[in-house]
């Protein structure tokens, strides 16, 4: 039987560790089993136990601290990931080889790591390999989607993520139980996005020919070819984080492979029973 996973991508700050705890306790409540691998070797704190966890391996503090390297953050970050991407030995035996693993991968926020850097591709492949269906998940906070140039900002690095990994991709805005109801009817058009009239309500604030014409083709090629679109995550609602579940397990196949259980067949009792004579029968012994 084939394994699942969850790539969880998105900008620092996004939620990504928030999302991989609201889907862990949301399976829990439907007698799913959802586990979680830490790829962030930068990572403080989570409040969920994790199946493995990258700083086991390397950790950015440690790469900082080495005087022959001399790496800032960044630098340290994307060495822990290089480092990692040769080492993944190590998570194989980790994830170990049990059927059906339905498993969330919390990955770093640099978003470098998506676009021309090969370590996040590679682990696709890698676990497509394990015969793991993968799914990405792009996350971008809500709070900075209100206006239209970081709307298309937000969806061009969804768009860049999903290009470099070649996989099906389910981009959610999170966060939203943090708006307000003003805010929440804002975004609402931002959900299933009509490009162009997102362009025509800001072209006042156009102050370059060029730049508007640049503009205009990125957001042709978003509405053109349906190519991005957001689903709302409430971790509050959890008739939405249903719906997000459904539309990723939809993207992988989950569920398709489960072995479907026949009902037990009652045996028919034959037509010709005399009740009265067994009924006698008791009676008298």
């Amino acid at each position: 039987m084939p394994r699942y996973a969850q790539i969880v991508m998105g900008p620092a700050g996004s939620g990504k560790s928030t999302y991989c705890s609201t889907m862990v306790q949301h399976a829990e409540s439907l007698n799913r089993s959802v586990q979680v691998v830490n790829l962030d070797p930068a990572a403080e704190h989570f409040n969920y136990p994790v199946m493995a966890d990258i700083r086991e391996l390397i950790q950015v503090d440690d790469v900082m601290e080495d005087d022959s390297l001399r790496f800032g953050p960044n630098g340290g970050l994307v060495f822990c990931m290089e480092y990692f991407a040769n080492n993944f030995d190590w998570l194989e035996e980790s994830l170990g080889h049990v059927e059906d693993d339905y498993i969330l991968f919390d990955c770093p926020g640099q978003i470098e790591l998506y676009t021309h850097l090969p370590v996040m591709r590679q682990l696709v492949e890698q676990l497509q390999q394990w015969e793991f269906r993968v799914c990405g998940v792009f996350l971008v906070d809500s709070q900075f989607m209100v206006e239209s140039f970081k709307f298309i900002s937000g969806v061009m690095a969804a768009l860049s993520a999903m290009v470099s990994l070649e996989i099906p991709q389910v981009n959610i805005l999170t966060k939203m139980d943090l708006l307000n109801p003003k805010a929440k009817k804002e975004i609402e058009k931002y959900l299933d996005p009509d490009m162009y009239s997102m362009m025509d309500d800001n072209s006042e604030s156009f102050r370059s020919t060029q730049f508007k014409k640049l503009t205009k083709a990125i957001c042709g090629l978003i509405d053109d070819y349906s190519m991005v679109r957001f689903l709302p995550f409430d971790r509050t609602d959890e008739e939405g984080i249903n719906i997000v579940l459904q539309h990723i397990d939809f993207s992988i196949q989950y569920g398709e492979d489960l072995e479907f259980k026949e009902p037990k067949e009652v045996e028919e009792e034959p037509a010709n029973i005399n009740y009265d004579e067994i009924f006698q029968d008791t009676v008298t012994s």
